[in-house]
């Protein structure tokens, strides 16, 4: 029987026995967002979290639970809803941007002081915020013994997706069969907007989204493979980063650059969506803080 990998199912035992095998921790991350009628509001989080434990049995390592509160009702983030989600309640698990990486911050740095020596940090979210997530891991692999990636699902797959579309439902249907159903699609034609659904939803095809999501696997693999070839022990030994350093860490080098970050602008460089109406619920907050 093939042992688990999410670290929330596995015994001590198996944690130490998994660590001493293969030291790569994962972090699958994602939120509920709307994903079109015939999708489940945990999507990203669902398909990070999915392809993470593939790659774990395929290579080894642990997944760690995933993160269900990301980026979103924010600056761009509420002008770019505003005509896909319209006035529906949105069942968003969200928070704004300085809580989420402050948090990335303290994950990694736990991860590295449990004794991993690679750690994948998958978003199955995208947007704006990931132009951001280079600066962050660099910031933090100055100060953690464990190689770093921070990487968005988007970009470790060659496969177009549109928000909420054919391929996105797809992969989902893949990995988590009972949280597509494609018959809630609307007919093609119906006026919209239809929970942030693209236009070519009805044309998923779960074995489509097999063959992308084996791809998405292999090169997840290559990522925690290249991360522990390039790990050497310090040489004064590993020494865990506590909490009042993490906090300094957040104070003095990530903070600073917070109102540069790609997910604080207010409109995307060089135009974009007009922001939300005075009446609209993603008026609340659209406008990013001086």
């Amino acid at each position: 029987m093939r042992r688990d990998v999410r670290w929330e199912r596995m015994f001590p035992d198996e944690l130490d026995a998994a660590l001493s095998d293969c030291p790569v921790c994962y972090l699958p991350y994602g939120l509920c967002e709307p994903h079109g009628p015939q999708n489940a509001l945990g999507m990203d989080a669902l398909r990070a979290h999915a392809y993470a434990v593939r790659a774990a049995w395929e290579f080894g390592g642990i997944v760690a639970p995933p993160d269900y509160w990301h980026i979103h009702n924010f600056g761009i983030y509420a002008a770019w809803a505003e005509s896909r989600i319209g006035q529906a309640r949105t069942w968003l698990s969200t928070i704004p941007p300085w809580l989420w990486f402050k948090n990335v911050c303290y994950q990694i740095c736990a991860a590295d002081a449990l004794g991993f020596q690679a750690v994948v940090g998958l978003t199955g979210h995208a947007g704006p915020h990931s132009g951001d997530l280079a600066f962050v891991q660099d910031v933090l692999q100055r100060h953690v013994a464990a190689r770093v990636c921070l990487v968005p699902c988007t970009q470790i797959t060659d496969a177009v997706m549109p928000h909420a579309g054919a391929m996105e439902t797809a992969l989902l249907w893949a990995v988590e069969p009972a949280c597509v159903d494609v018959s809630r699609v609307p007919p093609s034609g119906t006026p919209g907007p239809h929970f942030a659904m693209a236009p070519d939803a009805g044309q998923a095809d779960r074995q489509a989204g097999e063959r992308v999501l084996a791809g998405i696997v292999s090169e997840l693999v290559g990522i925690a493979k290249g991360l522990l070839a390039d790990y050497r022990e310090p040489a004064d030994g590993r020494a865990p980063v506590p909490f009042i350093e993490i906090e300094r860490i957040w104070r003095e080098e990530v903070e600073p650059e917070l109102p540069n970050f790609h997910c604080m602008q207010q409109d995307r460089p060089g135009g974009g969506e007009p922001p939300p109406a005075e009446d609209s619920q993603w008026r609340l907050n659209w406008r990013v803080p001086e």
